[in-house]
């Protein structure tokens, strides 16, 4: 097990490169924008449904615990949500860099 490499970062991606073909890197970079935006929206409803349950919770006190739970897994959500967003704009960074770096054009 020691000699095993553990590289988790790039564990998702594809291995465009290691086909033969030159990466698009302004592909690449839409394709992280897309992801990213998606992200956004993804943290952007969890936390509205976390407000919503936290009003419930207030509005319903005999169901109280349940909407408090519901209310930390969409925070849990929510902040999941903003840092696969943040990690998505990272890569689109690299993609940008990469392709004025490179120089290509597509």
């Amino acid at each position: 097990m020691a000699e095993q490499k553990h590289q988790h970062h790039n564990l998702f991606h594809h291995h465009k490169a290691e086909e033969g073909k030159p990466i698009d890197y302004k592909k690449e970079e839409k394709h992280h924008k897309h992801k990213e935006h998606l992200g956004q929206l993804g943290a952007v409803a969890a936390g509205t449904y976390a407000l919503h349950e936290k009003h419930k919770a207030k509005k319903d006190p005999e169901h109280a615990h349940k909407h408090k739970i519901k209310e930390e897994v969409a925070v849990a959500v929510a902040i999941r949500a903003g840092a696969y967003t943040f990690h998505e704009h990272h890569e689109k960074k690299e993609a940008k860099k990469h392709h004025h770096h490179h120089g290509h054009h597509f």
